[in-house]
């Protein structure tokens, strides 16, 4: 049966964010000559604020090269961040103690675009799963087996297959292995990056609905990232459209869908294909030039345009 598309519950809509990002900066120095002297920025993400509530989707979009999987690692605290404030749960992640950043990486796990490298090829699936579990101390070989195997049959795989390698399966079934691994610590959020991008229609179809269920069985939050518009528009209760670096758009799935407001989002929304002919629109706007470099000069300093409030809970950026 096909997984329904997901919905907000009252209580999810007005929990505590459990994820609060305030004006994200991650900026990397290009440095040239002789003594490195830095001859450039590259202004990945540029004042980038969202929240993410206990058990919602929230779709981050835009095209290759905006930003949005720097916003991801910058969130992991895999890159160094220039300016802004990450709090999981109400605690400060920028600048916080190793051992609090080892809590969060417990309680967030990330999946990745490609499920060929995202596996050990000379490492058993078991082996895989029951690594990340050993290093957190979760239990015996025994009860850590029989775990992993609860964990495959959860995402339509069989226990059986604990034993084999990652070239004994198809591409879809190692993401869904990834999804598995990525479940083993109970997370709280999962940062799907790309996440069906490599996959076929169909298989894309499969792996989408089974996070809907997943998400709806266990509670979890999904930051998912993504550049295609109509995969979003399936997975997402919220969606926040990145361009350059910067969060133009965001809002509820259908007020983002229905009633697009910045001139990048309609482009972006021109590009998803409508089977009936009918209803295709008339006036595409086609996307056929190139976005533009992020790389600035290092004295310069990136011109804050406000957000102006569409609805209670859709916001878009003003244009210059």
């Amino acid at each position: 049966m096909t997984a329904a598309a997901p919905e907000l519950s009252r209580e999810t809509d007005t929990a505590r964010p459990l994820v609060e990002v305030r004006d994200l900066v991650t900026r990397y120095d290009l440095k040239s000559g002789l003594f490195g002297k830095v001859a450039g920025r590259v202004h990945a993400v540029e004042g980038v604020t969202f929240d993410i509530a206990p058990g919602e989707t929230l779709a981050l979009v835009g095209e290759s090269g905006c930003g949005k999987s720097t916003v991801a690692r910058s969130l992991m605290q895999l890159e160094k961040i220039t300016a802004g404030s990450i709090r999981y749960n109400g605690v400060e992640l920028v600048g916080a103690e190793r051992k609090t950043i080892l809590q969060f990486r417990r309680e967030v796990q990330m999946v990745f675009q490609d499920p060929f490298s995202s596996l050990n090829p000379r490492m058993t699936i078991g082996r895989a799963m029951m690594d990340p579990m050993r290093v957190h101390g979760l239990g015996k070989s025994s009860d850590l087996r029989a775990r992993a195997a609860d964990l495959l049959e959860r995402v339509g795989l069989s226990g059986d297959h604990l034993d084999r390698f990652p070239h004994a399966f198809s591409g879809g079934q190692r993401q869904r292995i990834c999804i598995a691994r990525a479940l083993t610590l109970d997370p709280r959020l999962i940062i799907a990056d790309e996440a069906v991008a490599s996959l076929d229609v169909t298989i894309q179809a499969q792996v989408i609905n089974l996070l809907i269920d997943l998400q709806r069985d266990l509670g979890i939050s999904i930051l998912f990232i993504s550049h295609d518009m109509a995969v979003v528009e399936r997975m997402a209760h919220r969606v926040a459209v990145m361009y350059l670096g910067e969060i133009v758009e965001i809002g509820d799935r259908r007020s983002v869908f229905n009633n697009p407001r910045h001139p990048y989002t309609r482009k972006l929304l021109s590009t998803v294909p409508v089977a009936d002919p009918n209803k295709r629109p008339k006036d595409r706007m086609l996307m056929t030039e190139e976005i533009p470099s992020a790389v600035r000069p290092p004295d310069f300093v990136p011109k804050k345009l406000p957000m102006r409030q569409v609805s209670p809970t859709h916001m878009v950026r003003e244009t210059e």
